[in-house]
């Protein structure tokens, strides 16, 4: 069985930072395209940034240069690094893998305000 655990979510001020944590079972995610998605409140979910298995990365242009996606291979872990943090990334922030299959993580909230 697949799990795909997200954590580091929660409430930070505008311009503060969080890191989130992406934890597999079941898969390898070294092995898999990674990725983190938001979907903010009556928005479409949309892809902030991915790693594939040769480490390459793919950010959305609104986050380029704030965030930064990593991968902990002894982990099994994927980590997404915010900064400069604004309130349009107040979204809950999804987990993605992607190989032969697809699985999705339950979501973290992330909340920038004063």
């Amino acid at each position: 069985q697949v799990q795909l655990v997200e954590s580091g979510g929660g409430l930070v001020q505008p311009g503060g930072s969080l890191r989130l944590s992406c934890t597999a079972s079941g898969i390898i995610v070294s092995m898999h395209k990674m990725g983190w998605y938001r979907q903010a409140p009556g928005k479409q979910r949309e892809l902030v940034a991915d790693i594939i298995s040769a480490g390459s990365t793919n950010y959305a242009d609104s986050v380029k240069g704030r965030f930064t996606i990593s991968r902990d291979n002894a982990k099994n872990t994927v980590y997404l690094q915010m900064s400069s943090l604004n309130p349009e990334d107040t979204a809950v922030y999804y987990c993605h893998a992607r190989r032969q299959f697809e699985y999705w993580g339950q979501g973290t909230l992330v909340t920038v305000s004063e």
